[in-house]
């Protein structure tokens, strides 16, 4: 694609110095594009100055704020490599977490003081408040820089959503941003009138790519918000305050159980979901209220978009994550190149990530012998090249010999009028080698007096091997800050022998 960019913030700085490119709502502040600049040649300045050069690792503990983003805008001019990492672990875990990365300093909001006191006693980073040590250098100057930015040079590290396993940091390059940029600007049609709202959380690529950086790439402003809440969210978009918005599934959810959210014109918003499937009844539900909420998918791999659905297709198309983007190539492994059917999906493009940072094992397995990143993701193409994905490989059991995903099951399950949401995974049986077991969450004021009904529900819909032998009622599920379901969490809490 290319071999260097300029630097980001510089050049939208150039572009645009007047325009407001963050609305922090928990700091009470705007910022231009110029003063972003400005703060991040400070910042990276005031970095070097605590001894931080090209290649050393910046762990980062904080709620959503704009600072994150100026931060991570330093470390491109600098060469420093960004880790942002999950407040929600104990120290002990993100400790661990980061031992491979070895960082040299810890960055924190007053909020997270302690955990990063706790983390960096065991890793021996410094730590750095955000408050004070980051306030102070944006009060100085910083030198003006105008460097390109090498396209491959690992900007930021963010760890998967562990749901399969050990966590392993993904490098992200400014290649990766760029690339992301498009696929999902071109999708959903970021401009410089885009206005976006921010809360899903920093160490996640959804927290920073969409749209945040994208909406930033093209000159339009983010409202930054210090965590999600439905109320206030609800309110921006009311108040019209939004155009493009992405939501995981648990966010549709509260907004649908919320009277406010017939307060929101959704027609005239472009609403994203990714993550995890949204359930059939919130697309239909939305669908009613004049949204088209456009399914999509990508990892952290991918920088994140890679599937986006669109408007003309999403009423037809129900539960396909859509085309794949301009910048991404897509082959389903065994199926020849066009043609309808199922296979694994493999991908390759500039959003495409490096590796994983200090596993050369890993990045190793993770790519075929030709280059293409094996995702692990089952997905199915129709002949108009719509795609659906099917579950991932990991999750399918055998049952009696025949595969069983359980994303078909659990979109089954959310069908019953009584099920908010669905998870499903494979446990050891005697007779069938594997079979299903089921976890449900009902709606609220929902009730089902016998499981079982549940299990006739689907027996009525679907192949008597894809039934779950067992479903139990849950009040909550185990999630990742992504929110996904943590099925290794529902197995280990399972009492089947």
């Amino acid at each position: 694609m290319f071999d260097a960019v300029p630097d980001m913030a510089q050049k939208r700085a150039e572009l645009t110095p007047g325009r407001i490119a963050f609305r922090d709502a928990g700091q009470g502040r705007d910022w231009t594009f110029a003063e972003v600049n400005a703060a991040a040649d400070a910042i990276a300045e005031g970095l070097e100055a605590e001894g931080l050069a090209v290649g050393d690792r910046l762990g980062i503990l904080c709620f959503n704020r704009a600072e994150f983003f100026l931060v991570l805008l330093a470390c491109q001019k600098t060469g420093i490599i960004l880790c942002p990492v999950n407040w929600r672990e104990p120290a002990g875990q993100l400790a661990a977490m980061l031992a491979p990365i070895r960082p040299r300093a810890l960055l924190h909001d007053d909020a997270h003081a302690a955990l990063a006191a706790g983390v960096a006693a065991r890793t021996g980073a410094i730590c750095l408040g955000i408050e004070d040590r980051v306030a102070g250098w944006i009060a100085g100057q910083g030198r003006p820089r105008r460097d390109r930015i090498p396209a491959e040079r690992p900007w930021y590290l963010l760890f998967t959503s562990g749901t399969t396993g050990q966590p392993r940091a993904v490098i992200q390059t400014a290649r990766m941003a760029w690339a992301n940029a498009v696929n999902m600007g071109q999708a959903v049609g970021l401009t410089a009138a885009a206005r976006s709202v921010n809360y899903l959380p920093l160490f996640h690529t959804a927290g920073i790519n969409l749209h945040t950086l994208p909406v930033f790439l093209n000159g339009g402003v983010s409202t930054i918000l210090p965590r999600f809440d439905a109320q206030e969210v609800l309110d921006l978009l009311a108040r019209g305050e939004v155009t493009h918005f992405f939501g995981v599934p648990a966010i549709y959810q509260a907004f649908s159980l919320s009277p406010d959210v017939d307060r929101v014109d959704w027609s005239g918003i472009s609403c994203g979901c990714g993550g995890a499937p949204l359930p059939e009844p919130l697309i239909e539900s939305f669908a009613a209220r004049g949204a088209h909420v456009l399914n999509g998918c990508g990892l952290t791999e991918t920088g994140p978009t890679v599937f986006l659905m669109d408007e003309a297709g999403a009423g037809r198309k129900v539960g396909s994550v859509g085309k794949a983007q301009i910048l991404t190539e897509v082959r389903l492994d065994g199926l020849p190149d066009g043609l309808p059917g199922q296979g694994e999906v493999q991908l390759r493009g500039p959003g495409i990530t490096p590796g994983y940072y200090g596993d050369a094992k890993a990045t190793a397995r993770a790519f075929t012998e030709d280059g293409w990143l094996a995702t692990g993701d089952i997905a199915r193409r129709d002949a108009e090249g719509y795609y659906w994905i099917v579950d991932r490989i990991k999750d399918m059991y055998i049952s009696g010999g025949e595969n069983v995903y359980p994303a078909e099951v659990e979109r089954i399950l959310t069908t019953h009028p009584a099920v908010l949401e669905a998870a499903v995974v494979g446990v050891p049986d005697d007779r069938w080698g594997e079979v299903g077991a089921g976890f449900v969450m009902l709606r609220p004021g929902a009730a089902v007096d016998d499981p079982e009904a549940l299990r006739h529900w689907c027996r009525e819909r679907l192949a008597g091997y894809k039934v779950p032998a067992r479903i139990r009622v849950v009040e909550e599920f185990p999630r990742t800050a992504a929110g996904k379901i943590r099925k290794p969490e529902l197995r280990k809490a399972l009492s089947y022998a």
